[in-house]
């Protein structure tokens, strides 16, 4: 596996306006913070900056994530940090996270009817085990399941597991926010729907998988 890039300061933070107060300039830092304490307990994950949404919140930053297992893709995330001051309606404060995690999971466990409740579970417990405070959580757990028809009729079905989810970051007070604890939440998420063991107790896989290449065009 690559080296993982350097996050691109144009990316971390990724914010054009230069009127973002300190708080969100602060708070960027214990994102970028996190982001450097999982490269180096977690070999198997690459980040990168990305530009974030626009038009969610005055201030945005955004990290994406890619894990690979064997020299191969198996997992995907993507960490979106918004920040408005007067707060927003369904936010719990001026902060709001949106994370995405997306992973290829074996046909046997996405026929599972509980896999959605465990896919969440492999947040909130995650977010827990990082002593991340959190509020108002939100979130989808899909599976995609991939069949191919006519000249692709011999292609293998193909299934996925998709969680987008949200809530507002917590803290106790103090100068801190705790971001780099949501990141490593984020981060153990993305690794336990990957079949990967965690790095922290407390939350355990459903099962480890084989590594797959990637269809192309797959990303999130």
């Amino acid at each position: 596996m690559p080296p993982s890039r350097a996050l691109r300061p144009a990316s971390v933070p990724a914010d054009q306006h230069h009127e973002a107060d300190q708080a969100f300039r602060d708070a960027v830092a214990e994102i970028e913070s996190g982001i450097a304490a999982q490269r180096l307990s977690r070999s198997e994950i690459s980040f990168d900056g990305e530009p974030p949404p626009r038009r969610l919140a005055p201030h945005a930053a955004a990290v994406a994530a890619a894990v690979a297992a064997g020299g191969k893709e198996i997992g995907w995330g993507r960490f979106v940090l918004l920040y408005d001051p007067a707060g927003q309606d369904g936010w719990a404060g001026p902060f709001r996270v949106i994370a995405y995690v997306r992973a290829e999971l074996e046909p046997e466990i996405a026929a599972d009817p509980l896999v959605g409740q465990v896919g969440w579970s492999w947040l909130t417990e995650a977010l827990e085990s990082r002593a991340a405070g959190y509020a108002v959580p939100s979130g989808t757990v899909t599976r995609v399941v991939t069949e191919g028809f006519g000249t692709k009729r011999d292609d293998p079905v193909a299934t996925e597991f998709e969680m987008r989810a949200s809530w507002s970051p917590t803290t106790a007070g103090g100068a801190r926010f705790g971001l780099d604890r949501h990141v490593a939440a984020w981060a153990d998420a993305l690794c336990h729907a990957c079949g990967l063991p965690p790095v922290a107790p407390g939350v355990a896989p459903i099962a480890a998988r084989k590594a797959r290449q990637p269809r192309p065009g797959r990303r999130p």
